[in-house]
Protein backbone atom coordinates (compact mmCIF):
# COMPACT_ATOMS: atom_id res chain seq x y z
CA UNK A 1 0.00 0.00 0.00
CA UNK A 2 1.17 3.50 -0.64
CA UNK A 3 0.03 6.24 1.04
CA UNK A 4 0.33 9.49 -0.04
CA UNK A 5 -0.25 12.81 1.76
CA UNK A 6 0.61 16.52 0.16
CA UNK A 7 0.74 18.49 3.47
CA UNK A 8 2.89 21.49 1.65
CA UNK A 9 1.73 24.50 -0.29
CA UNK A 10 2.33 23.35 -3.29
CA UNK A 11 -0.16 21.51 -5.51
CA UNK A 12 1.82 17.87 -6.50
CA UNK A 13 0.72 15.48 -8.92
CA UNK A 14 0.05 12.98 -6.91
CA UNK A 15 -0.87 10.16 -9.19
CA UNK A 16 2.45 10.52 -10.73
CA UNK A 17 4.21 9.81 -7.59
CA UNK A 18 2.15 6.83 -6.72
CA UNK A 19 2.99 5.52 -10.15
CA UNK A 20 6.44 6.03 -9.85
CA UNK A 21 6.74 4.09 -6.55
CA UNK A 22 4.41 1.17 -7.88
CA UNK A 23 6.89 0.89 -10.51
CA UNK A 24 10.06 0.86 -8.69
CA UNK A 25 8.90 -1.43 -6.09
CA UNK A 26 8.02 -4.08 -8.70
CA UNK A 27 11.75 -3.27 -10.43
CA UNK A 28 13.00 -3.91 -7.43
CA UNK A 29 10.61 -7.00 -6.79
CA UNK A 30 9.27 -5.97 -3.34
CA UNK A 31 5.72 -7.03 -2.85
CA UNK A 32 3.16 -4.45 -3.69
CA UNK A 33 1.55 -5.15 -0.35
CA UNK A 34 4.73 -3.46 1.16
CA UNK A 35 3.62 -0.31 3.01
CA UNK A 36 5.27 3.39 1.23
CA UNK A 37 4.53 6.42 3.38
CA UNK A 38 5.55 9.55 1.27
CA UNK A 39 4.72 12.70 2.59
CA UNK A 40 5.09 16.09 0.92
CA UNK A 41 6.20 19.04 3.66
CA UNK A 42 6.70 22.48 4.10
CA UNK A 43 10.25 23.45 4.68
CA UNK A 44 9.46 24.23 8.35
CA UNK A 45 8.29 21.04 9.31
CA UNK A 46 11.35 19.81 7.10
CA UNK A 47 13.89 21.70 8.91
CA UNK A 48 12.27 20.18 12.16
CA UNK A 49 12.79 16.89 10.98
CA UNK A 50 16.28 17.65 9.66
CA UNK A 51 17.48 19.11 13.36
CA UNK A 52 15.86 16.24 14.64
CA UNK A 53 16.94 12.87 12.94
CA UNK A 54 20.18 14.58 11.23
CA UNK A 55 21.00 17.04 13.87
CA UNK A 56 21.57 19.37 10.78
CA UNK A 57 20.32 23.09 10.30
CA UNK A 58 18.03 23.78 7.61
CA UNK A 59 15.69 22.27 5.14
CA UNK A 60 16.60 19.19 2.98
CA UNK A 61 14.65 17.81 0.04
CA UNK A 62 14.38 14.23 1.58
CA UNK A 63 14.53 12.28 4.26
CA UNK A 64 14.07 8.50 4.60
CA UNK A 65 12.66 6.45 7.74
CA UNK A 66 13.10 2.83 7.50
CA UNK A 67 10.38 0.63 9.29
CA UNK A 68 11.04 -3.23 8.91
CA UNK A 69 14.81 -3.13 7.09
CA UNK A 70 12.94 -4.92 3.95
CA UNK A 71 15.43 -4.94 1.09
CA UNK A 72 14.66 -5.88 -2.68
CA UNK A 73 14.40 -9.39 -3.41
CA UNK A 74 15.10 -11.01 -6.84
CA UNK A 75 12.61 -12.71 -9.27
CA UNK A 76 12.58 -15.97 -7.57
CA UNK A 77 12.60 -14.23 -4.11
CA UNK A 78 10.29 -11.25 -4.26
CA UNK A 79 10.69 -9.34 -0.82
CA UNK A 80 7.41 -9.91 1.28
CA UNK A 81 5.22 -7.05 2.19
CA UNK A 82 6.17 -5.23 5.54
CA UNK A 83 6.15 -1.88 6.64
CA UNK A 84 8.64 -0.30 4.02
CA UNK A 85 8.73 2.97 6.06
CA UNK A 86 8.47 6.86 4.85
CA UNK A 87 9.47 9.26 2.72
CA UNK A 88 9.34 12.88 3.45
CA UNK A 89 9.75 15.30 0.38
CA UNK A 90 10.29 18.96 0.19
CA UNK A 91 8.72 20.63 -2.64
CA UNK A 92 10.04 23.88 -1.87
CA UNK A 93 13.53 22.59 -1.80
CA UNK A 94 12.96 20.45 -4.87
CA UNK A 95 11.56 23.63 -6.87
CA UNK A 96 15.15 25.15 -5.85
CA UNK A 97 17.07 22.74 -6.71
CA UNK A 98 14.59 22.17 -10.34
CA UNK A 99 15.27 25.33 -11.19
CA UNK A 100 18.97 25.22 -10.47
CA UNK A 101 19.32 21.93 -12.65
CA UNK A 102 16.98 23.34 -15.44
CA UNK A 103 14.31 20.85 -15.48
CA UNK A 104 10.95 20.71 -14.08
CA UNK A 105 9.62 19.85 -10.37
CA UNK A 106 8.13 17.03 -11.29
CA UNK A 107 11.15 15.70 -12.74
CA UNK A 108 13.37 16.43 -9.27
CA UNK A 109 10.20 15.66 -7.02
CA UNK A 110 10.65 11.53 -9.04
CA UNK A 111 14.46 11.61 -8.59
CA UNK A 112 13.88 12.35 -4.72
CA UNK A 113 11.27 10.17 -4.82
CA UNK A 114 13.45 7.36 -6.20
CA UNK A 115 16.19 8.19 -4.12
CA UNK A 116 13.98 8.22 -1.17
CA UNK A 117 12.95 4.17 -1.94
CA UNK A 118 16.21 3.33 -2.28
CA UNK A 119 17.48 4.44 1.31
CA UNK A 120 14.24 2.52 2.92
CA UNK A 121 15.77 -0.21 0.83
CA UNK A 122 19.25 -0.18 2.63
CA UNK A 123 21.36 1.26 -0.14
CA UNK A 124 23.58 4.59 0.50
CA UNK A 125 26.30 6.78 -0.77
CA UNK A 126 28.70 7.24 2.05
CA UNK A 127 31.42 5.24 0.21
CA UNK A 128 32.67 5.96 -3.10
CA UNK A 129 31.35 1.76 -4.02
CA UNK A 130 27.89 2.39 -2.41
CA UNK A 131 27.69 5.58 -4.45
CA UNK A 132 27.96 3.91 -7.30
CA UNK A 133 25.51 1.30 -7.06
CA UNK A 134 23.15 3.46 -5.39
CA UNK A 135 23.10 6.34 -8.00
CA UNK A 136 23.49 3.93 -10.92
CA UNK A 137 20.90 1.79 -10.04
CA UNK A 138 18.84 5.02 -9.20
CA UNK A 139 19.43 6.40 -12.85
CA UNK A 140 17.88 2.79 -14.26
CA UNK A 141 15.00 3.34 -12.24
CA UNK A 142 14.17 6.43 -13.71
CA UNK A 143 14.92 5.86 -17.50
CA UNK A 144 12.61 2.76 -16.86
CA UNK A 145 9.91 4.93 -15.42
CA UNK A 146 10.46 7.66 -18.35
CA UNK A 147 9.82 5.17 -20.85
CA UNK A 148 7.25 3.28 -19.19
CA UNK A 149 5.07 7.10 -18.76
CA UNK A 150 6.07 7.51 -22.27
CA UNK A 151 4.13 4.02 -23.28
CA UNK A 152 1.04 5.11 -20.78
CA UNK A 153 -2.02 6.01 -22.87
CA UNK A 154 -3.16 9.81 -22.36
CA UNK A 155 -6.99 10.24 -21.68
Amino acid sequence: MIDINNESAIEIDESVLLRLTQHNLAQLHVSPDAEVAIVLVDEGAMEALHVQWMDEPGPTDVLSFPMDELRPGTDDMPTPAGLLGDIVLCPQVAESQAEKAGHPLMDELILLTTHGLLHLLGYDHAEPEEHRVMFGLQDRLMASFAAEERRRPRT
